[in-house]
């Protein structure tokens, strides 16, 4: 990747920060939008007179899209260039929040929603690799624990902004504000970012994109989706059926493929392969708080919509504190001890969450979060660092795309979990109201959320697990993958 049309920015800031804060203000848009929209679900539900189970579509399309898509936004950026995938991305959320905000009718922001997905899709897939481009090894995670700070940023000013929002206007603004900061990112990023060149002699896996899209779709719907149809129906069974076919086709497309998509060698590499795994336990057990804890918050505490929102800032807060602090540390000391670290305090913090009772105040679960928030910041940045550092420059999109890939399937799956555990045992709880409760119900919804924040205890402690084998031995590097004496970002010569 060259570095040409940063000369003129680079006036007493190396150039390497610049891009961070170009890569940043982009990516801050797709984790808010992915949590704005939950707190604002009511007020769009009644301003299109529909059913939640219609309007609820408006939040999942959008995890669906950007999930399905993002290993072919990765392996893009590697044939055509970084910058070209994020810049597109970019102009595309712009455009693309517009016409939600312009929505007449629930299908049209349906539609409009699912075409946002597809663009926020382009913005992750690549992120971090135009990061990992820009740094040297020794400060990597340093970079990647000051990334995390926009995404847990987005993330902790959604569910606040959604609820300001509702409060003293319309939901029409939750998509207009991304407007000035998509174009202000757009302009920065075009003239900050560096420009890469198309790789000659790359051509694109087809057939791989598409049985991906298809396993991956028939994946997520059916963990979405599997509660209300029923995990055992026609239309459950139907979707795992495809999952299963599906997913040999794409992993034996892989296999014989001149060029796959996603070259299957890179998990053989120890590092990489846990790596990634670990990044999808992760989001698998902080979603069970993501999800769970507002349902506490309203259902047990009878918050209203603002004061949720303010609440649940606690986690991303903690996170944005200690990620760039963890982040740099792993650079000097190694990744495995905060990667393992900080699985092991977002374990602690769910198994403290499951001791929340109807008597606790806001505070006892804002100190939680807390907790929750810390783990998730020391685990992230460092594991991220990992997973980057382990292949080679060639790969750094595809790389960056299972990265996003995991961080939202895990989200649609931690939903899927913890919902399955809490209305297995609490089955009121899906079609119940806030102030619905009698005590008994309480009670019953108090225990299966209590298994659910449980349950997702036990996936972070997977994670540690997965996380500690994930080993750093100094020869099990990027280029035993494919070894190459090729300048950095080219291909091997097939």
């Amino acid at each position: 990747m060259s570095e040409g049309g940063t000369s003129t920015a680079k006036k007493g800031i190396e150039a390497k920060w610049l891009i961070l804060t170009a890569v940043m203000l982009g990516a801050f848009m797709g984790p808010i939008d992915a949590s704005i929209v939950n707190t604002v679900l009511p007020s769009i539900t009644g301003y299109f007179k529909t059913d939640i189970s219609i309007a609820q579509w408006v939040p999942t399309v959008y995890l669906l899209t950007i999930s399905c898509l993002i290993l072919l936004y990765g392996r893009l950026g590697d044939m055509l260039g970084y910058k070209k995938i994020f810049l597109a991305g970019l102009a595309s959320f712009v455009v693309a929040s517009i016409l939600c905000g312009t929505s007449q009718t629930i299908w049209m922001l349906i539609a409009f929603r699912g075409i946002q997905g597809l663009a926020a899709g382009l913005l992750m897939a690549v992120g971090m690799a135009i990061i990992t481009a820009a740094f040297p090894p020794f400060e990597r995670g340093r970079a990647m624990g000051i990334y995390a700070v926009s995404i847990s940023a987005g993330l902790g000013l959604g569910p606040t902004l959604g609820g300001l929002i509702t409060q003293y206007s319309s939901w029409h603004y939750v998509f207009f504000i991304n407007v000035p900061i998509g174009i202000a990112a757009l302009i920065w990023g075009a003239r900050i970012i560096p420009r890469s060149t198309a790789k000659p002699g790359q051509k694109l896996d087809v057939a791989g994109a598409l049985t991906a899209l298809v396993f991956l779709s028939s994946l997520l719907l059916y963990a979405n989706q599997g509660e209300s149809w029923g995990w055992a129906s026609p239309r459950g069974l139907a979707l795992v059926g495809i999952t299963v076919v599906f997913g040999a086709l794409f992993y034996w497309i892989e296999r014989t493929s001149a060029q796959p998509m996603l070259n299957l060698e890179l998990f053989k590499n120890r590092r990489f392969s846990l790596a990634s795994v670990s990044a999808l336990l992760a989001f698998v057990a902080l979603y069970a708080i993501v999800f769970l804890t507002p349902f506490y918050l309203l259902f047990v505490l009878h918050y209203d919509i603002l004061k949720v929102g303010l609440a649940l800032i606690a986690s991303p807060l903690a996170t944005m504190f200690v990620a760039p602090l963890s982040g740099a540390m792993s650079d000097r000391f190694g990744t495995r001890t905060f990667r393992v670290l900080g699985m092991c305090i977002t374990a602690l913090g769910l198994f403290l969450m499951s001791g929340l009772t109807a008597s606790d105040s806001v505070w006892d679960v804002v100190w939680r979060l807390f907790i929750v928030g810390l783990g998730i910041g020391t685990f992230q940045s460092p594991n991220n660092s990992e997973i980057m550092g382990s292949v080679p420059p060639w790969h750094l999109g595809i790389a960056s795309g299972i990265i996003a890939a995991m961080r939202n399937v895990g989200m649609v799956l931690g939903i899927a979990i913890a919902g399955a555990v809490l209305y297995s045992l609490a089955p009121i709880t899906a079609s119940a109201q806030p102030g619905s409760f009698n005590p008994s119900e309480m009670q019953e919804f108090l225990r299966g959320l209590q298994w659910a924040f449980i349950s997702g205890a036990i996936v972070a402690g997977i994670a540690a697990l997965t996380s500690f084998l994930a080993t750093e031995r100094k020869k099990q590097t990027a280029e035993a993958i494919a070894p190459s004496p090729l300048s950095p970002g080219d291909p091997p010569n097939k």
